[in-house]
């Protein structure tokens, strides 16, 4: 799976500011779509600080926007984009969000489990802005960085590109002996 440009909240959030008249729809996988009574049940801020297989310190904020289908609750238009801003507007009365932050949708139903996707684009299509949900991938970052996963038990790397052998050759047993001012070297 190719990594996703993850989005940021100031882009997501200017992205719907851009398209108040609109219907606000997600798509989160293949012709699967959050059912149109859907509702914005919280947005969270998750200041995240971690440590990597390789010992690196590493630190970064996710804006998570929790979705949820109610149980028996028909409905046959989605969300306005002006609904889910007002949403928005209320939630950062109390907490400012980090422009910087990683945006994810949160969401699941019964025929989907719950996870955390990024926005992947956004589609304006006959009156509705989509947004396509695609999920997150694991990733080394000690890998990505080029270097290497942590040490085995043997002392070896364990998740570092296998280095080529070098076979060592000891001159000084095969009798070659190279002497100063003998030119050999």
């Amino acid at each position: 799976m190719d990594k996703l440009k993850a989005i940021n909240w100031k882009t997501f959030k200017e992205a719907l500011e851009e398209n108040p008249a609109l219907t606000l729809q997600f798509q989160y996988a293949e012709n699967k779509w959050v059912d149109a009574s859907y509702h914005i049940t919280e947005i969270k801020q998750a200041p995240i600080v971690s440590v990597d297989c390789g010992g690196v310190m590493n630190s970064w904020t996710e804006i998570i926007v929790q979705l949820w289908e109610p149980q028996n609750e028909d409905q046959d238009r989605a969300m306005d984009v002006t609904k889910a801003l007002s949403i928005i507007n209320l939630v950062e009365k109390s907490l400012p969000l980090n422009p910087l932050g990683t945006v994810k949708i949160e969401f699941g139903n019964s025929q989907f489990d719950t996870r955390q996707m990024f926005p992947n684009s956004f589609i304006i299509s006959e009156g509705n802005l989509i947004i396509d949900l695609r999920p997150d991938a694991v990733q080394c970052k000690a890998i990505e960085r080029g270097g290497s996963c942590g040490i085995t038990a043997a002392g070896e790397e364990c998740c570092a590109p296998e280095k080529p052998k070098v076979e060592l050759k000891n001159l000084a047993i095969t009798g070659d002996v190279c002497t100063p001012g003998s030119g050999c070297c």
